[in-house]
């Protein structure tokens, strides 16, 4: 298996998430070929992403505050194929944090305990009217570690 440039450590990396969201792949997300749809793992990062700001204590009101969080990039890694029907687990972690902006990495990992999806990206705290960026406060931060 390749491992992803955003992965130093493997084992250690993969033993340090701690928070997941249960997928359950739904029919109308494989493809001709019988498996997920690429665009799909996105939609899982999406969820686990939102639900794990939710259980860190932040952003419980989406679309209420003037300032927001939006993904400046994303990556998927694909490790093995998934199937209607499967069972996952997505892991999500905050892996750095900068003045406005947080990388948050991703594991998908299935009901055989392997991992079948990695991933990453940025999230940027931004004003919602200006579109600029916003520093965290400490509040924030220590939310988000």
């Amino acid at each position: 298996m390749r491992i992803p440039a955003y992965i130093d450590d493997w084992t250690k990396w993969s033993e340090s998430f701690t928070y997941y969201w249960p997928v359950t792949v739904r029919f109308s997300e494989i493809d001709m070929l019988g498996h997920v749809n690429n665009t799909v793992t996105f939609k899982y990062f999406e969820e686990a992403r939102i639900q794990f700001l939710q259980n860190q204590g932040l952003k419980k009101e989406w679309g209420h505050d003037s300032v927001v969080f939006v993904v400046a990039d994303l990556q998927c890694d694909y490790i093995k194929q998934i199937f209607y029907g499967d069972k996952l687990k997505i892991y999500v972690k905050t892996s750095s944090l900068g003045t406005s902006s947080c990388d948050i990495h991703y594991k998908g990992v299935n009901e055989k305990k392997e991992v079948v999806v990695t991933g990453r990206g940025t999230i940027v705290q931004i004003d919602k009217l200006s579109g600029r960026s916003v520093p965290f406060n400490n509040e924030t931060k220590q939310l988000l570690t």
